[in-house]
């Protein structure tokens, strides 16, 4: 146990003072070590564990060389940067815009799209037939080799975007304005897809691309009032080339049904005209035959049977007498039912009389004048 200093000797105060500041000062250098080693002990126990997300994966490097590659999960690593990882999105798709940018994107908002001079400059092409376009597209891609990713090329994002421009550029280059504008969009976009994916392969960089999409391909703003007037011709002439084409197919069919029915129709009136004849000479023929052999029974049968076929077409045949008045009109004769009116009777013309033709001997032939059936 020390002794307290004598406060009327100054030599023991001064060595009291000395033996306090000697205390204090092992004190305050303990303190001192103490705490860089907490920060120390801290820092290495936050930097050797790292967790890769779901989406990607991470590269793992020694000293600045590629030691592995992990996979989602929590992982270890030598503290104090002796080991570092770089996330890479492998299992997100990626994409780069050209001609505008998307600003705002998430579930919750509406996505907003901006377009600058800049942007312009990415997106104003010339085509084959001297005109100038506005094309705004979009390449999508994914990451298959991280290590790949980050390693191969010194800016990775830069050599996508110059790569995918100098694509577009000569596909454009290489079409007609009209094309590019209509008809030819799907056929560019596969087309610059395929060529971006072999300058990539070229490049060996660990990349697919999975699209290219042309969002909005227009003309330049000072010509868009010239191109609509165009384009609002170019549609006139298809809708009356369409109309045309239709009233074509109606017609065409219709016509060739026509012209299919008047042939049969002659080839029908042919074939009736002809067995008609053949039928009426063979019928002849058989009337001579039995003329021949009976040539009173047939000329009687001959007459009877014009009389039959004559008469019917003449109407109400009233028989009277010579010289005589005609019948009165008691009865309505020419309509069933209701009283008579009397009308005038105009004379009746003389029958006709028909001869029968007179032949020279039975098996002479029929003269020309003879009755056919």
């Amino acid at each position: 146990m020390s002794r307290a200093p004598n406060p009327s000797n100054p030599l023991e105060q001064w060595l009291a003072e000395l033996s306090r500041l000697r205390l204090n000062w092992k004190g305050s250098l303990v303190s001192l070590l103490l705490i860089p080693l907490a920060i120390l002990a801290i820092w290495g126990v936050m930097s050797c564990s790292y967790t890769v997300q779901p989406e990607g994966q991470a590269v793992v490097k020694r000293f600045g060389r590629v030691v592995a590659v992990k996979q989602p999960g929590l992982h270890f690593k030598l503290p104090f940067g002796i080991e570092t990882q770089t996330f890479v999105p492998t299992a997100r798709i990626l994409k780069h815009e050209f001609g505008f940018r998307s600003e705002g994107e998430s579930f919750e908002s509406r996505t907003d799209y901006a377009k600058s001079s800049s942007h312009q400059e990415e997106s104003l092409m010339l085509t084959g037939d001297l005109k100038v376009v506005d094309v705004e597209w979009v390449v999508q891609y994914r990451v298959d080799d991280p290590d790949k990713y980050l390693h191969t090329l010194r800016d990775t994002d830069k050599a996508i975007r110059d790569s995918a421009e100098a694509v577009m550029r000569r596909i454009v280059g290489n079409s007609l304005g009209s094309d590019v504008l209509t008809v030819k969009r799907v056929q560019i976009s596969t087309l610059a897809k395929q060529e971006l994916q072999t300058i990539l392969d070229a490049f060996d960089m660990g990349v697919t691309v999975g699209t290219v999409e042309l969002q909005d391909v227009t003309p330049p703003d000072p010509v868009k009032p010239a191109f609509n007037e165009v384009n609002q011709a170019e549609q006139e002439k298809e809708r009356m080339i369409n109309e045309a084409e239709k009233r074509r197919n109606q017609m065409v069919p219709r016509t060739r049904g026509e012209a299919k029915q008047l042939l049969e129709s002659a080839e029908g009136y042919r074939a009736q005209r002809v067995n008609r004849a053949t039928g009426e000479a063979s019928r002849f023929q058989a009337i001579v035959q039995e003329y021949r052999q009976s040539p009173e029974v047939t000329r009687q049968r001959m007459q009877l049977e014009m009389f039959d076929e004559v008469f019917p077409n003449l109407g109400r045949i009233v028989v009277v007498e010579g010289g005589s008045m005609g019948p009165l009109p008691l009865l309505n004769l020419d309509s069933p039912g209701g009283p008579a009116e009397p009308r005038a009777t105009a004379p009746r013309p003389a029958p006709t009389r028909f001869a029968p033709p007179r032949f020279s001997s039975p098996t002479s032939s029929i003269p020309s004048g003879t009755p056919r059936p």
